[in-house]
């Protein structure tokens, strides 16, 4: 059963930067959109960031120029990197992916999710 993994999380000051990354097991399937979203207590579930096999990006307007999205896909793997970190980044960060084959589109998988926390 393909898995994503989640790391790079942690405890930061503001203005701080982590990196978070997101590992699929291997597999067959090919993968298309692979994201980031998050959700802090409270609120909502929100899309971060997502960027598409052939690089293409979108970013929530309140992470832009702050956070980079990024995949390698040999290592079938997608990164998040948050830079001038704020207290409202504050969340848990989970990562997905949809799988293909061929043009097929099979299931979509979502990480467990890794916590992020910012201080002042």
């Amino acid at each position: 059963q393909v898995q994503l993994v989640e790391s790079g999380g942690g405890l930061v000051q503001a203005g701080g930067s982590l990196r978070l990354s997101c590992t699929a097991s291997r597999t067959i399937f090919s993968i298309n959109t692979m994201g980031w979203h998050r959700q802090a207590p409270g609120k909502q579930r929100e899309l971060v960031a997502s960027i598409t096999s052939d690089g293409r990006t979108e970013y929530v307007d309140s992470v832009k120029g702050r956070f980079t999205i990024s995949r390698d896909n040999a290592k079938i793997t997608v990164y998040l990197q948050m830079n001038d970190l704020k207290p409202e980044d504050t969340a848990l960060y989970y990562c997905n992916a949809d799988f293909y084959s061929g043009s097929a589109y099979l299931f979509d998988r979502w990480g467990q999710g890794t916590q992020v926390t910012v201080v002042s």
